[in-house]
C-alpha cells in the first residue's frame, strides 16, 4: 500500500496549508479560495484548528503506516464532498467548488491507487 500512503501526502499538505491560513490569515486565504460570501473572523480560524487537527491525525496515519485506516480516510472525504456540493448548492459561495475541486482530487488519487494497489495483492 506504498502508493495510497504516498496519496495522503497529498492530503497532509493540504489540509496543513489551508488548516494555518485559515487560522492565521483568514481573510486572505478566504479570498484565495475565491470566496464570495462574508464568514468574520471567527468561523475560518475555528474552522483552520479543525483542519490543523485533522493534518496531525493523517501525518500519523502516515508515520505508523495505519493501512486500516486508508479506506477511512475515503469515506469521510466522500462524505465532506456531499457537505460541500450542499453548500455550494446553497450559497453559490465559489469557495466551497474550490474546496469541492482540491478534496475530490485527493479522493482520486488516494482512491486509484488503493483499488489497484488492493487488487494487486487478491
Amino acid at each position: 500500500m506504498n502508493r495510497t500512503r504516498l496519496s495522503l501526502y497529498y492530503l497532509a499538505s493540504y489540509l496543513t496549508f489551508a488548516g494555518l491560513a485559515l487560522l492565521l490569515v483568514p481573510t486572505f486565504a478566504l479570498q484565495l479560495l475565491f470566496s464570495n460570501g462574508h464568514y468574520g473572523d471567527v468561523f475560518p480560524r475555528l474552522a483552520g484548528m479543525l483542519l490543523l487537527g485533522l493534518a496531525i491525525l493523517i501525518v500519523q496515519i502516515i508515520r505508523h503506516r495505519l493501512e486500516v485506516l486508508y479506506p477511512t480516510t475515503l469515506v469521510v472525504r466522500l462524505f465532506f464532498l456531499v457537505v460541500l456540493a450542499y453548500l455550494f448548492l446553497s450559497s453559490s459561495d465559489p469557495f466551497f467548488l474550490v474546496v469541492f475541486g482540491i478534496v475530490l482530487l485527493g479522493v482520486v488519487f488516494t482512491g486509484y491507487a488503493y483499488l489497484t494497489e488492493r487488487r494487486a495483492n487478491v
